[in-house]
């Protein structure tokens, strides 16, 4: 039976890439001159950004943007925190969201249901299986959540004839 997987998944590879080259643009500013600001990639799960004031930290975040979506990765998987200012400092932690959350699949597989499409969705773990017996079905499955508008970047993965 033909089946896929739908998956949320972020290169880390190429947010490591867009990190450095944030810092390198950020470094040679001019509106940056003097200005103790960076990006840091904690524990692969979250960017750290920091500057003196917030205004600064605003303008980085559009740098990572500028540069993550020109290596290729959805801004929607960064999901920004509040700015926290603390004396000399200000920062704002962005988490790379990876995979897809419990209540969002649920909400999925409920979607998927109530098209009443003839296939069977099955969560496993941060990703979701979807079987068929026809392979239209399962694009019409597909295409209807490139419709649908969920707020996280999906992949379909795995496609088996």
């Amino acid at each position: 039976m033909p089946s896929f997987d739908i998956v949320s998944e972020v290169d880390m590879h190429e947010v490591n890439n867009a990190i450095d080259q944030a810092n390198r643009e950020v470094g040679t500013r001019f509106d940056f001159k003097g200005v103790d600001a960076k990006f840091e990639l904690i524990d692969s799960a979250a960017i750290s950004v920091s500057a003196e004031v917030d205004f600064q930290v605003r303008q980085m975040l559009e740098v990572l943007r500028n540069k993550a979506v020109k290596r290729g990765i959805d801004t929607k998987s960064l999901l920004e925190a509040e700015v926290e200012v603390t004396g000399q400092k200000a920062t704002m932690m962005v988490k790379v969201q990876q995979g897809i959350e419990s209540e969002l699949a649920r909400k999925i597989v409920k979607m998927v249901k109530e098209t009443k499409i003839k296939v069977q969705t099955a969560i496993q773990g941060e990703k979701l299986r979807v079987t068929g017996k026809k392979r239209d079905h399962l694009q019409n499955v597909i295409a209807m959540l490139k419709d649908a508008n969920l707020g996280i970047p999906l992949q379909y993965t795995n496609f088996r004839d």
